[in-house]
């Protein structure tokens, strides 16, 4: 059975559309790690490549088929529709998370549900704040985010604050060294939970 469903899909959402934001940097470590584990597809989408109204229809997608009248939302659901799992890549602003990101779960609502959800975040305390305002959405939307979340520190943020990108990903070795590697049991973590949840969509 676990062989029909492989491979597991993936998606890397960087979640701010800002100029010259940080995000480019950890988004691209990140999906390179998820593309570096056997039997994983790893996909990094951008919101800037989404040019996605606020969302103002009569009717919440909850209610919908998956069918949406602007061309700009169709295209984000249907790169959001095949997905096994997401990593989602958010700064913290003022003990939030950046309202495109908002918009972009609110947009649709079927292609999220019953997938996990693990988040990679920087900023003040790590991004914890916004970190567990999304795991919230996450819950409503009927996701599963997982307990394990990547917070980079002050140290690596500084150490890859000037690389270009893709920076070099040396620099993000702190977070797999010491008592216990971060990036490790985030992906053990949200593979566990992608491909139980997988299987349990395959016979829903």
């Amino acid at each position: 059975m676990l062989d029909l469903l492989l491979p597991i899909k993936i998606k890397v959402i960087l979640g701010t559309t800002r100029q010259r934001r940080f995000g480019d940097k950890p988004a691209h470590w990140i999906a390179d790690e998820a593309r570096a584990l056997p039997e994983v597809e790893a996909e990094l989408l951008d919101l800037r490549d989404y040019a996605l109204p606020f969302f103002d229809e009569p009717m919440s997608p909850m209610w919908g088929n998956g069918s949406y009248t602007n061309e700009a939302v169709q295209r984000w659901a249907d790169r959001i529709a095949d997905a096994d799992g997401f990593v989602m890549v958010a700064p913290e602003y003022n003990h939030g998370y950046p309202g495109v990101l908002k918009n972009a779960f609110d947009t649709i609502y079927p292609e999220w549900i019953r997938k996990p959800v693990g988040f990679v975040s920087y900023g003040s305390m790590g991004g914890a704040r916004a970190i567990e305002q999304l795991r919230q959405v996450a819950i409503e939307m009927q996701m599963w985010p997982i307990r394990s979340a990547i917070h980079i520190p002050p140290d690596v943020y500084r150490a890859v604050m000037s690389e270009p990108v893709p920076a070099n990903p040396d620099l993000f070795r702190p977070l797999k060294e010491g008592r216990v590697n971060h990036v490790e049991r985030f992906f053990k973590e949200l593979l566990w939970a992608a491909h139980a949840l997988k299987r349990a969509r395959s016979v829903d």
